[in-house]
C-alpha cells in the first residue's frame, strides 16, 4: 500500500512517530497544515503497519471520494480495490478494500448497528475540527468501543487546526500529539476588502454589492496570477450569482461545486481540463479536497451554519463570518501542489477580529438527531462518553420532547423500537418519522421523493415545495435531479428495512448490544427492543388510510405535516385588495411569504423551512407547499382538539366551545354558561396582560394604596407589598372574590379596589393599620386633615401653620417611627415652610416666617412663642 515515492510531502517525515505512537498507546493525535498530505499519506502508512481495515471517516461526501481516488492513484490501483470508499447512496469497495473512506454519518450508522467494527484495524477520523455534529458522535463513539469492546482498535484524530491537546484528551491518558511541520508550497495573502459599504450578513441574505466585489477580485485576481482559481462563497444562490456575473470570461472554464449536486457532477470540478478553470465552491471544498491546478483562491470570508430558534422551534442556516482555522483552510487549497495566493474578500484588521475556531454544531444545531444517536448508544445524556461539548442543555431538552412527541424515546429518554426505525432510515428524525408514516397513504415512492427533496443541502430555487417537486423529476436542474433520484432510491430501501424491522420483529444487527458502561447500562438496550415491537408497528401508520390519490401538493403537504406538525399555517385575513402573504403557523408563530410568491393567498399552508425576519417576531417562509383542511387535520391528529375555553383574547373574555388545530380555531359558537373559576382565571390573566389600569383606582383606592405601601417601607413583614408586580402575582388573594363575580372587563371597573386590597392585610395588621397609617390626623384645632402617603419614606401633612399652634413637636406614624413631613402653609394656603422637625422649625425658622409673613396677613395671629400659643383657624373681625 505504500505510495509512489514522488509525494514528498511534509507529513511523510512524521508517519514513523504516528505509526509508533499507534502501537505504543494505540490513540493519536495528527496536526499537519492543509495540503501536507495526511488525509491520503497517513491511511497508506496505517495499511501498512497495522493489520484490519483503515477506516477513514471525512466529514463531507465530496471529500470522501476525492480523497479515495487520490489513494488509489498513489498506490497504482483501481478504485473499490485496496482503495474504496462509503457514502450516502454511493460505495465503491470489495473484498479487497484495505482502506475505506466514509463520513462520518455513515461512521456512526455504523457503529450503531455493529460498535465492534470487525475487521476494522484502525480508525482515522479527519478534520475533527469542524466540529459536525456526526464527527463529535463519531469521535466520542471510537474512544467507547475502543476502552470497552475494542482496545486493539487503533484510533487517530486528524486535522490541520485542531487544538492538540484537548483532543488528546478526549482519546485518553497517554495519547500523543504527532505535529508535522511545514507547508508544500507557501501561500501568499491579498487583502482586498471591498471599497464601498456592505451590509453585515443576516439570515441567508448576502448583500449583491459584496457578490459583485467577489467577481471583481475573480477577474483581478486572474490578470494578476497563473493558474486555475478556487472560490470560496457561501451557498449554492451565491455560486449561481457569481457565475452569472463572470460570464463571458474568455478561454476560462466556470464551474459550481456544492454539496446538493451529483457525484459526478462534483468529481468533475476536482479534474484538471483542457482550459483555465474556476471553481466557485461552498464550504465543501474547505478541507481534504486537492483541487488539481489551482494556485489563487479568492474567498469571500462567509459560510453557511445551522442555528435553532427554539422558541419557535424554527431552524434554519445562516449566513456568518469564516473563522480564522477556516481562512486558513481555504488558503491552503492554492498552495497543494506549488506556490499559490489567496485574495481575501475583507481586510487584515477584519482578519484579527474573527474567532479563533467556528462554534461547534452543538452549540447552534438542532439537536434531535444528536440526541437520538446518543439514546440509542444507550446514554440518553452523553454522560460518560468522549464529547468535546456536552449539549447545551435547553437544546437537548428540547430535543428530547421533539423524540418523544415522535415516539423515539420513552419518558426516561431510553430509546423504543420506533425510535430504532427512525434511526435506521439516515434522516433527520422529523423526516425520518414523515416517511414512516406517509408512505402509507402516499405510497412509498412519493413519500421518499418528497423527502428527498426536504434533506437537501440547500434550499431549492422556489419556495414551493410541489414546484421544486415537479422540477427535478422532469430534470430541469440534470445534477441535482440525479442527486435527488439517488437519495430516493436510499430512502426507499431504508423504509423497506426499517419498517421490515419493526413490522416483523427481526432482528438487526442494530440490536446487538455494545460496550457496557459505568453506569450499569449498554450502549445500545437491548431489552426495551422486543416489548416496544408490537407499539412501534401500531406507530408505523399501517392502520392509516389510503390516500394515494392526493395530488402532489397535498401528498407534499401531508409528508411536511407529519413532519412538522406545528409548522401547518392558515391564511390570516389580508387587508382590502391585496393577496394575502401572512399565514399563522399551529404553533402560534406568524409566517409571511416573500413578496410574489406563487403560494400567495392559498388558504392552507405545511411549512417546511422558515426562518426569522429580520427584526421582526414572525417568520418568513423559505419553502412550503399548498395544503387544504383535511390533510392538515391528517397530519397532525394529536393537535386536534374540541372543548369548552373560557381565555382572555383581544382585550376581553372570550367563552366558546371551540375546536382546534393547535393554536388555529377550526370551529367555534358562544359559550353561553362559561365556568365562574374559568372566568375568574381569564379575567386574571387579562389584568396579568394589561395592568392594573382595568381596574378604577378611585381616590380611596389610590390612599388605601399608598397607606399599604407605607406600612410596607416602614414595618417590613408582614406587611404586603403592593407594587404592581406583587399585586398582579396575588391577584388571586385580593381580587379574588370580585373576579369571581364578573363576566367580562367591564365589570373589573364596578370592583371596590379598596376594600379588595385591605383582604391583603391578615388579621393583626387589619386591626391597627388606621393606627399606624391614619388616613388623616388631628391637628390642635380639631381639624382631621388628610395625610399624603405618595412617598412612603416621608408622608406629608399640609396644614396651614396658625392650626399647629400649641404642637410642640412634629407627629410620627407606624409607632412612632417615621416623622410626617409638615407643609406648612400660609393663611391663604401657600407654602411657607418645610419641615419634619417641628421644635427645632419654632425656634429658628418660624421667626424669619413671622416676619415676612405678619406684615402680609394682618388679621392673623403671629405670636413670638408659637409652641405656647392658642391654635386657631379664625382670623380677627375686621375693626
Amino acid at each position: 500500500m505504500a505510495a509512489r515515492p514522488d509525494t514528498d510531502l511534509p507529513v511523510r517525515a512524521v508517519l514513523p512517530d504516528l505509526v509508533a505512537a499507534l502501537r505504543d498507546t494505540g490513540t493519536a493525535v495528527l496536526v499537519a497544515p492543509p495540503g501536507s498530505g495526511k488525509t491520503t499519506l497517513a491511511p497508506l502508512a496505517l495499511a501498512d503497519a497495522l493489520p484490519g481495515r483503515i477506516l477513514v471517516a471525512q466529514p463531507r461526501r465530496v471529500a470522501a471520494r476525492a480523497a479515495a481516488r487520490r489513494m488509489a492513484e498513489l498506490t497504482g490501483t483501481a478504485l473499490g480495490g485496496p482503495v474504496g470508499y462509503s457514502v450516502r447512496g454511493d460505495s465503491r469497495t470489495s473484498a479487497d478494500t484495505r482502506i475505506e473512506v466514509v463520513t462520518t454519518g455513515l461512521l456512526v450508522q455504523r457503529l450503531q448497528r455493529d460498535p465492534e467494527l470487525p475487521g476494522v484495524g484502525a480508525l482515522l477520523l479527519d478534520e475533527v475540527h469542524e466540529r459536525q455534529l456526526d464527527a463529535d458522535l463519531a469521535l466520542a463513539f471510537g474512544v467507547d468501543v475502543r476502552g470497552a469492546l475494542r482496545p486493539d482498535l487503533h484510533l487517530v484524530a486528524a486535522s490541520a487546526t485542531v487544538a492538540g491537546q484537548t483532543t488528546a484528551r478526549l482519546l485518553g491518558a497517554g495519547t500523543a500529539v504527532v505535529t508535522a511541520a511545514g507547508s508544500p508550497h507557501p501561500v501568499r495573502v491579498r487583502w482586498c476588502p471591498p471599497t464601498g459599504p456592505v451590509d453585515a450578513p443576516y439570515g441567508l441574505r448576502v448583500d449583491p454589492r459584496l457578490l459583485e466585489h467577489v467577481a471583481a477580485v475573480i477577474r483581478q485576481a486572474l490578470d494578476e496570477s497563473p493558474g486555475d482559481l478556487l472560490a470560496f462563497l457561501p451557498g449554492a444562490r451565491e455560486l449561481e450569482t457569481v457565475a452569472a456575473r463572470l460570464f463571458g470570461l474568455r478561454d476560462v472554464d466556470v464551474l459550481i461545486l456544492h454539496g446538493r449536486q451529483g457525484a459526478g457532477t462534483q468529481d468533475a470540478a476536482l479534474h484538471e481540463g483542457a482550459r483555465r478553470r474556476v471553481v466557485l465552491a461552498t464550504s465543501v471544498a474547505e478541507s481534504s479536497l486537492t483541487v488539481p491546478g489551482v494556485r489563487i483562491v479568492v474567498d469571500a470570508g462567509l459560510a453557511r451554519a445551522p442555528r435553532t430558534d427554539l422558541a419557535r422551534g424554527l431552524d434554519a442556516l445562516v449566513t456568518v463570518r469564516v473563522s480564522r482555522a477556516s481562512s486558513e483552510q481555504r488558503a491552503g487549497r492554492a498552495g497543494r501542489q506549488a506556490p499559490g495566493v489567496v485574495y481575501r474578500c475583507w481586510s487584515q484588521a477584519e482578519q484579527d477580529r474573527l474567532p479563533a475556531y467556528a462554534e461547534p454544531e452543538v452549540a447552534t444545531a438542532d439537536l434531535t438527531a444528536f440526541m437520538l444517536q446518543l439514546a440509542c448508544w444507550g446514554s440518553p445524556d452523553g454522560t460518560g462518553l468522549a464529547l468535546p461539548d456536552p449539549p447545551p442543555a435547553a437544546a437537548a431538552r428540547v430535543a428530547r420532547d421533539t423524540l418523544a412527541a415522535l415516539g423515539a424515546v420513552d419518558a426516561d429518554g431510553r430509546v423504543t423500537a420506533r425510535g430504532r426505525a427512525i434511526a435506521r432510515v439516515g434522516a433527520h428524525p422529523r423526516l425520518a418519522r414523515a416517511l414512516l408514516d406517509a408512505a402509507p397513504q402516499v405510497g412509498a415512492h412519493r413519500a421518499a421523493e418528497v423527502v428527498a427533496l426536504l434533506s437537501a443541502d440547500s434550499q431549492p430555487p422556489t419556495d414551493d415545495l410541489a414546484k421544486a417537486w415537479r422540477r427535478l423529476r422532469d430534470g430541469v436542474d440534470p445534477a441535482a435531479s440525479a442527486a435527488w433520484r439517488t437519495e430516493t432510491r436510499r430512502l426507499s430501501t431504508a423504509l423497506r428495512e426499517a419498517s421490515g424491522s419493526a413490522m416483523n420483529g427481526t432482528t438487526h444487527a442494530d440490536d446487538r448490544a455494545a460496550a457496557p458502561r459505568d453506569t450499569g447500562t449498554s450502549a445500545l438496550d437491548r431489552t426495551a427492543m422486543t416489548a416496544d415491537r408490537a407499539a412501534a408497528s401500531r406507530d408505523m401508520g399501517t392502520s392509516t388510510p389510503d390516500r394515494s390519490g392526493l395530488t402532489d401538493d397535498l401528498a407534499a403537504a401531508l409528508v411536511v405535516g407529519l413532519a412538522y406538525p406545528e409548522r401547518l399555517a392558515r391564511l390570516r385575513p389580508a387587508r382590502s385588495g391585496q393577496p394575502g402573504r401572512t399565514y399563522l403557523m399551529t404553533g402560534g408563530t406568524a409566517a409571511e411569504l416573500a413578496p410574489g410568491s406563487g403560494l400567495g393567498g392559498v388558504t392552507w399552508l405545511a411549512v417546511a423551512s422558515a426562518d426569522r425576519q429580520p427584526g421582526s417576531k414572525d417568520a418568513r417562509v423559505r419553502l412550503a407547499a399548498a395544503a387544504d383542511e383535511d390533510t392538515a387535520r391528517a397530519a397532525a391528529p394529536d393537535l386536534l382538539v374540541s372543548g369548552d375555553e373560557v381565555a382572555w383574547v383581544d382585550g376581553d373574555v372570550l367563552a366558546r366551545t371551540a375546536t382546534r388545530l393547535g393554536a388555529l380555531v377550526l370551529a367555534e359558537k358562544p359559550l353561553l354558561k362559561p365556568d365562574r373559576e374559568l372566568v375568574a382565571a381569564a379575567l386574571a390573566e387579562g389584568l396579568r396582560r394589561e395592568g392594573l389600569r382595568l381596574l378604577r383606582w378611585d381616590d380611596e383606592a389610590v390612599a388605601v394604596r399608598q397607606r399599604l405601601a407605607f406600612c410596607a417601607y416602614a414595618l417590613g413583614e408582614p406587611w404586603p407589598a403592593v407594587d404592581d408586580e406583587t399585586l398582579l402575582a396575588r391577584i388571586g388573594d385580593w381580587l379574588g372574590p370580585e373576579l369571581t363575580q364578573a363576566r367580562r372587563r367591564d365589570d373589573l371597573r364596578r370592583a371596590n379596589v379598596a376594600a379588595a386590597l385591605r383582604r391583603l392585610l391578615p388579621w393583626a395588621q387589619a386591626a391597627r393599620f388606621d393606627q399606624l397609617a391614619p388616613e388623616r390626623i388631628e391637628v390642635p384645632t380639631g381639624s382631621r386633615i388628610r395625610v399624603d402617603y405618595t412617598d412612603p419614606a416621608a408622608p406629608v401633612l399640609a396644614v396651614k401653620v396658625q392650626e399647629v399652634f400649641g404642637w410642640a413637636g412634629t407627629p410620627k406614624l407606624a409607632d412612632g417611627r417615621v416623622p410626617v413631613v409638615l407643609h406648612l402653609l400660609s393663611p391663604a394656603g401657600r407654602p411657607a415652610a418645610v419641615t419634619a422637625d417641628l421644635g427645632s422649625f419654632w425656634r429658628t425658622g418660624y421667626p424669619q416666617v413671622r416676619a415676612e409673613l405678619r406684615g402680609r396677613y394682618p388679621r392673623h395671629p403671629w405670636p413670638e412663642d408659637p409652641a405656647a400659643a392658642e391654635p386657631t383657624r379664625r382670623a380677627k373681625p375686621r375693626g
